[in-house]
């Protein structure tokens, strides 16, 4: 809304030609969304505490995590989204598709996470939307933002997949795109989800995530630089680096209060939509593999519950203390500060992985 109406006053006032540049514009847009944050935090915070919005906690769990976390208000994505939403209206060219195919990926997931929070927090357990009815929804929201990049954008490469590291390895799935594009925005959101186990944990490894796709998106959409580095030059793609610095200025913002001891919880309403976000955006810019490279975090939590519950079927055994990961190794005696902080350690090395892609072809 502001960039259309500032950038429509250029003539006038030559300085405002600033706004044109998506560098500026993103880092307007971290700092958007991260003070928008800071202004909501403490007030939705204080109410959701008296209101006694608060998400039950793992019987099962650690049992420090039944002392110290019940009565943590959670739903705390409802800030994150507020914070993604407002700043990249403000910011984004809103003419751009892509733009509203991402923006209604993540408020869509994130309607649907916060339903699931609001029946845990109602019925006081930690089930929710019935594990099918919520998959199918994932699935629909999935659909359409994928059956909308196929049929209403002229991405012309948008069934390849691009496999990082090779110059010419590319792959045309054809008409499978689509069923693919569904895996990667579910099992994106849900890893996210599974992930978002202790205070802090998953929020910095999307602010990773979502920051290295700023930079990716700006590369992809700009000629000279995805010439130089032989990358694929996709048009108009470089609008998604201002999305993607919504997302980190409103998980930094939010970090400030799900930092340990957290003083609210995300909740499904923010894991959901980040992770289907950041998804969205690997997708309409190729770089699936890559997301699977930088979020390797959420790849592997996704992966140890997929173990745990194959073994115990097959076998009766568990291969893990607890699955998710990061519960297993508090059950092997870390401090959860530990497991949060060398998880962040390893989603670091994981984006410096991902992003040396970009070159090493």
């Amino acid at each position: 809304m502001l960039y259309s109406f500032l950038t429509s006053l250029i003539e006038s006032f030559s300085f405002l030609n600033v706004f044109k540049y998506i560098t500026f514009r993103t880092g307007l847009s971290v700092v958007t969304s991260l003070t928008i944050i800071f202004l909501i935090g403490n007030p939705l915070i204080n109410y959701f505490a008296r209101k006694q919005i608060t998400g039950p906690i793992r019987q099962d769990g650690p049992i420090d995590h039944i002392i110290k976390k019940s009565g943590t208000p959670t739903m705390g994505g409802l800030m994150i989204l507020i914070g993604i939403v407002i700043s990249t209206l403000l910011w984004a060219d809103l003419n751009n598709i892509y733009i509203w195919i991402v923006l209604f990926v993540c408020t869509s997931l994130g309607l649907l996470g916060f339903l699931d929070d609001y029946l845990k927090i109602k019925f006081k357990n930690s089930i929710g939307i019935n594990a099918k009815l919520k998959f199918l929804w994932q699935f629909i929201i999935s659909l359409t933002a994928i059956v909308a990049l196929v049929y209403f954008t002229d991405h012309e490469n948008i069934s390849k997949l691009y496999v990082p590291f090779f110059k010419n390895l590319i792959l045309n799935m054809g008409l499978f795109f689509i069923p693919f594009g569904i895996f990667v925005i579910i099992g994106s959101s849900n890893a996210v989800n599974l992930t978002d186990g202790l205070d802090g944990l998953a929020t910095v490894p999307v602010m990773l995530v979502a920051l290295s796709f700023s930079l990716i998106c700006y590369l992809v959409g700009n000629t000279i630089f995805a010439n130089y580095l032989q990358i694929q030059y996709i048009p108009e793609v470089g609008e998604l680096s201002v999305f993607c610095g919504s997302i980190v200025g409103s998980c930094l913002g939010f970090l400030w209060y799900n930092a340990p001891p957290a003083k609210i919880f995300m909740g499904d309403t923010g894991s959901l939509s980040l992770g289907g976000s950041v998804a969205s955006v690997a997708i309409i810019a190729k770089h699936e593999i890559v997301l699977a490279i930088i979020g390797g975090l959420f790849v592997l939590e996704t992966a140890s519950v997929i173990i745990q519950v194959v073994s115990y079927k097959l076998t009766g055994k568990r291969v893990f203390k607890m699955a998710p990961i990061h519960h297993h190794f508090e059950k092997k005696g870390w401090a959860e500060s530990t497991v949060v902080i060398r998880f962040w350690i390893i989603s670091i090395i994981l984006a410096l992985i991902g992003l040396a892609t970009l070159k090493l072809r």
